[in-house]
């Protein structure tokens, strides 16, 4: 990221001059010929030289540090967007926001209920299944519930078989390296979260996979992907996932559509009708289909959610 002095400065003098010197508990004084903030009283606010300030607000100073910026945005009083427009334009990637949990927000979870067609899921950026609609439970079967040991996508398709089954064997080395490098990606955002690590680390003790993978280093953001579900009563069902991310990015609304060019709308119209009957095809009843986006929960006809616990 290459920092953008011009609009640094703009942005600067402009924050200055919307504060008061009552906004942040300074006396008003006298004989103010300007509006906002005095540069003097910015740099008695953060703690640095006036000379270093002023050289940011004419566009010629040196790229401010992560910790000058934090000063600078308690001393302006901005808020959380912006802070981190603040990092942007002085090159920097701007600090975690707060993250939205376990809680999904009712609009979203309405919204599941209205895709009466397309199979739907929230899930974190861990892996763990918030919320589906009918479809997705549908389409997935009773692979992974939505009780909070039971529930991360990662650590089923690591540690039971069955999940692995609803996809074709030559694409399932290709799913476990997505996994791995998106749940890597996740992990690094978060910076040292301790549900982040003890979930790697609970991963790596059960599966020697994960494990190698993991020491691999690959990262990359699952944004889209086509995938191949093999229902156990419809048969084959090719689809495009599409992750829209919230704000904070640590939640994803995943929507599986038919992929062009295939039989899948027609497959998606068969399991509308079929809807979450269990077809136990093989003798041990594990013919039962598992999202690679998020595995799906138990089977249910309405919107399944997890609630804040």
């Amino acid at each position: 990221m290459e920092m953008d002095r011009r609009e640094l400065a703009d942005f600067l003098r402009r924050s200055r001059e919307r504060l008061s010197p009552q906004d942040v508990g300074l006396p008003a004084g006298s004989r103010r010929r300007t509006p906002g903030l005095r540069r003097e009283e910015v740099v008695q606010l953060a703690g640095m030289s006036a000379d270093y300030y002023t050289r940011l607000e004419q566009a010629r100073g040196p790229q401010p540090s992560v910790q000058m910026l934090a000063a600078l945005a308690r001393a302006l009083r901005l808020s959380e967007d912006e802070r981190d427009h603040l990092h942007l334009l002085a090159g920097h990637r701007p600090p975690a926001g707060r993250q939205a949990g376990e809680h999904v927000r009712p609009a979203l979870l309405h919204l599941l209920d209205q895709l009466k067609e397309t199979p739907a899921q929230i899930v974190s950026d861990l892996g763990d299944l918030l919320a589906q609609n009918a479809m997705a439970t549908a389409l997935f079967g009773s692979v992974c519930s939505l009780r909070e040991d039971d529930r991360n996508v990662v650590w089923r398709w690591f540690t039971d078989p069955t999940v692995r089954q609803a996809y074709p064997e030559e694409e399932r080395d290709h799913w476990s390296r997505v996994h791995v490098a998106d749940l890597r990606a996740a992990v690094a955002r978060r910076s040292r979260d301790a549900a982040a690590e003890a979930l790697v680390a609970r991963i790596a003790a059960a599966s020697e996979e994960f494990a190698r993978l993991w020491e691999l280093h690959e990262v990359a953001v699952r944004r889209t992907s086509r995938m191949c579900v093999v229902h156990p009563a419809i048969g084959p069902i090719s689809l495009d996932c599409e992750a829209l991310l919230t704000p904070t990015e640590d939640q994803r609304l995943l929507l599986f559509t038919p992929a062009p060019g295939t039989t899948a709308a027609g497959c998606l119209e068969l399991l509308r009708v079929v809807g979450t009957e269990r077809f136990d095809t093989n003798a041990d009843g594990a013919g039962r289909a598992g999202g690679t986006g998020g595995a799906a929960g138990a089977g249910g006809t309405a919107t399944e959610h997890n609630e804040v616990r």
